[in-house]
């Protein structure tokens, strides 16, 4: 059933798993997903949605807990891959006598009476596949961020998980005693395991779990073959593409920033973020993404919750970021009960950027929504009054693109005029113009170009550096910032333009490490950055073939692909020096990176075949 491996690494027992890592696979239904290490155990899940309570917390712990564990006894080998095509894991163990098992995760999803369904479950299917081998299953879990064990109840093949706000129930065809004892059991056959809401199962738990891995495996593979791929590096844009599905919510369109919080930016920075929110500067690069690989339904669903958002704050000033369900206070707090990745603490739950003042968000929004105007597939297009909504970011953006803000990067002490936060705010009415124009309405076109070109002309003055011969990070400034690569991307720039060749030349200088970039170098309110920042290093690829070093580009490329983990996923920020993954994970804006990236630099179909 497993197919052959995809990404797939061979790994040994002699590494340390008792440290955390984030050599992980994501499973997930868009609705919830969960963090699986090598040796198939779960670490981490927020149930019944992403921002949730984590029921498995062990990546933010250093405790013996939060765990959903399924061992072999006298392990000698693992090796994980995803079932072809979909968002199954597949973990194998071999003990030292040649007894070897396979782990089936996934999350169910699948088309039933004509809707998706997406239960609050996880599934775990356990196949004999040599020898005798022998397990023991542990499930640990926490809740209130680890403040809290919820105690247990049982009946004939189940067991209730009772937590403060939440009871979860496990449902096997295992020995129940076996399990709450962590006895060993000698693997014969195969073993079925469903963890979801507290509701008895009406069938047996064995053909339920069976069925429901046979048709997960049908839809996903139905949808990577809906999607419009690159020739090369098929494999690699396909798990992204899965993975940027599987950050999902699907109830309301929100794509989260990534799974997880507080994994920190470098070792002991104190850069621990919670990143299980829709942040507003992510919404182009994802719209546009899902508009290149053809998965339409994903970016119509996201662009209507962008459009609420739009809606909900009607003349109020956008925030930064909002919760996956709209919400619009996101209030920051430590939680004391966990400890941290690896021990590096604090782990925080909401997240204080939602108050600050980012003036990127009105052009993110309109370069998202514009997709609306110009794209024939979507089944709701955009229409003068959804315009004359956007009109009024489009006013805010006039108004504020020459003010200072916290910038792109959320500086919370300090604040400027940005040039990034600037040339997006130029992007909002460069796109309102084209928009009028598609629409017809001519007097709009003409005010709204009127007044992108006078903004344009007030950016090109103020935030170029005649000593450094390249924009820089601020109005006056001197400094560098890696944002400024996308100034041909928003078409702030042509690429023939000799300001963008050497603003390159000088982001180049300044921010590049070895292969990769670094956002800014200059010190922030933690000091230093210490780490690369993934994206940059994807936009630097994507700016160097814009610029005609194309041979640099697909090296530094074929690079980055090389510091993915083992099931080809990546993280917000890389140690440059052993290619250490740091940050939250799996970082949706370092897989759209390099779906973008890939379709940039990929042969065509027409030229390779």
């Amino acid at each position: 059933m497993a197919g052959k491996p995809d990404n797939a690494r061979p790994l040994t027992p002699s590494q340390d798993t008792e440290q955390n890592t984030l050599e992980l696979g994501l499973i997930g239904n868009c609705q919830i997903g969960a963090l699986i290490d090598s040796r198939a155990r779960i670490v981490w899940c927020c149930l019944p949605r992403f921002d949730a309570d984590p029921f498995f917390s062990r990546l933010m712990d250093t405790q013996d807990r939060g765990y959903f564990s399924i061992e072999l006894q006298d392990l000698a080998d693992t090796r994980q891959y995803y079932q072809r095509n979909t968002a199954i894991l597949c973990t194998e163990l071999t003990d030292k006598y040649g007894g070897r098992i396979r782990i089936n995760d996934f999350c169910p999803r699948f088309r039933q009476f004509g809707r998706a369904f997406r239960p609050v479950a996880l599934v775990r299917r356990v196949e004999h596949l040599e020898g005798t081998p022998v397990i023991r299953v542990k499930l640990r879990p926490t809740s209130e961020y680890g403040a809290h064990t919820p105690h247990t109840t049982h009946g004939s093949h189940h067991i209730r998980y009772i937590g403060r706000n939440r009871v979860t129930r496990l449902t096997t065809d295992a020995s129940i005693t076996y399990v709450l004892q962590e006895s060993p059991i000698v693997l014969d056959g195969e073993l079925n395991f469903l963890l979801g809401p507290d509701e008895s199962v009406t069938e047996s738990v064995t053909t339920m779990c069976q069925r429901f891995h046979s048709e997960t495996a049908t839809y996903w593979q139905e949808w990577v073959r809906g999607l419009a791929i690159p020739f090369d590096w098929q494999n690699a844009v396909i798990r992204a593409a899965t993975t940027l599905k599987l950050s999902t919510f699907e109830d309301t369109g929100a794509v989260i920033a990534a799974m997880t919080t507080s994994v920190p930016e470098a070792a002991d920075s104190q850069r621990n973020w919670d990143y299980r929110y829709c942040w507003l500067r992510d919404a182009y690069f994802v719209v546009h993404a899902l508009n290149r690989l053809g998965a339409t339904a994903t970016m119509e669903n996201y662009l209507n919750y962008i459009i609420n958002l739009v809606v909900g704050a009607a003349e109020h000033e956008l925030q930064p970021l909002y919760g996956i369900g709209g919400e619009a206070r996101l209030e920051e707090y430590d939680v004391p009960g966990l400890a941290g990745y690896r021990g590096m603490g604090p782990v925080r739950t909401g997240n204080a950027a939602y108050g600050q003042v980012q003036h990127d968000v009105y052009g993110a929004v309109v370069l998202a929504a514009n997709q609306a105007f110009f794209d024939e597939r979507l089944a709701r297009p955009g229409d003068e009054a959804l315009f004359r909504r956007l009109t009024l970011l489009g006013e805010q953006a006039a108004r504020l693109f020459d003010k200072p803000d916290a910038g792109i990067w959320e500086y919370r002490g300090r604040a400027r005029v940005h040039t990034y936060s600037s040339i997006m705010c130029w992007a909002a009415c460069d796109r309102l113009a084209r928009i009028a124009g598609q629409l017809e309405l001519r007097e709009d076109s003409t005010r709204w170009r009127q007044q992108a070109d006078r903004m344009h002309e007030v950016i090109c003055h103020e935030a170029w550096s005649e000593s450094r011969q390249a924009f820089t990070e601020s109005f006056g400034g001197d400094t560098m910032d890696a944002s400024l690569l996308l100034m041909h991307e928003l078409d702030f720039l042509r690429a023939d333009d000799p300001r963008f060749a050497s603003t390159v030349r000088a982001i180049e200088a300044e921010l590049r490490r070895g292969d990769h970039l670094f956002r800014y170098a200059a010190a922030d309110d933690f000091g230093r950055p210490e780490n690369a920042f993934n994206i940059c290093t994807f936009w630097y690829i994507d700016a160097l073939w814009a610029i005609g070093r194309q041979d640099e580009a697909r090296r530094l490329f074929e690079n980055m692909l090389a510091c993915r983990n083992p099931q080809g996923l990546l993280s917000e920020d890389l140690d440059t020096a052993n290619h250490e993954l740091w940050g939250n994970f799996p970082q949706t804006y370092s897989m759209v990176g390099l779906i973008n990236s890939a379709l940039h630099l990929s042969r065509s179909w027409e030229e390779a075949v």
